[in-house]
């Protein structure tokens, strides 16, 4: 999403205004994971074994196939927590790239002094959809976050922006 009247790259010397690396949350650790799977294997295989002894030899099977479904959807989840988001705010860019787990990281840049922080609230739910729009041009922000965590960045980008704006003060040491 970059075009001809973008700003150029930003120079490292340029002061940051606001950084985020924006990531997936995962509440269940690999300790975890290997408990869950040991009790839910457990349980499997002895309900198993009960279908067994009863002579309904086919539902062991089944019971082997759940926790093989069970450990394929944890490791998708897992895998889809790779996702990043980096948003850099500087005096002179807007800069997001976007790092999927599959497919092509995409990355867009803006002029700060032309990007707004657009958002969809909800009275009951929070903040539902964050966007960086500038020139016609809208790019979504923090998709995988929750609604709180979205309106706390949307609230942080706006602050950003407007600093931007204001003017940014540099500190000569």
């Amino acid at each position: 999403m970059t075009d001809a009247n973008d700003p150029p790259v930003v120079p490292d010397e340029e002061p940051t205004v606001f950084a985020a690396t924006l990531a997936p949350h995962r509440s269940l650790s690999q300790r975890g994971f290997l408990l869950v799977m040991l009790i839910v294997g457990g349980i499997s295989f002895a309900s198993g074994v009960v279908f067994l002894a009863m002579g309904a030899w086919p539902v062991f099977g089944f019971f082997g196939l759940d926790v093989l479904l069970i450990y394929w959807a944890f490791r998708a989840n897992y895998r889809a927590a790779d996702a990043r988001e980096y948003i850099r705010i500087t005096p002179t860019l807007v800069e997001v790239r976007h790092v999927p787990v599959r497919g092509r990281p995409w990355e867009a840049r803006m002029n700060p002094f032309w990007t707004r922080v657009k958002r969809h609230d909800d009275e009951d739910h929070g903040t539902l959809e964050l966007s960086l729009e500038s020139q016609g041009k809208s790019v979504p922000v923090g998709l995988f976050l929750g609604p709180v965590q979205k309106g706390e960045l949307g609230d942080d980008l706006s602050a950003a922006l407007s600093e931007v704006k204001r003017g940014v003060t540099r500190t000569v040491f």
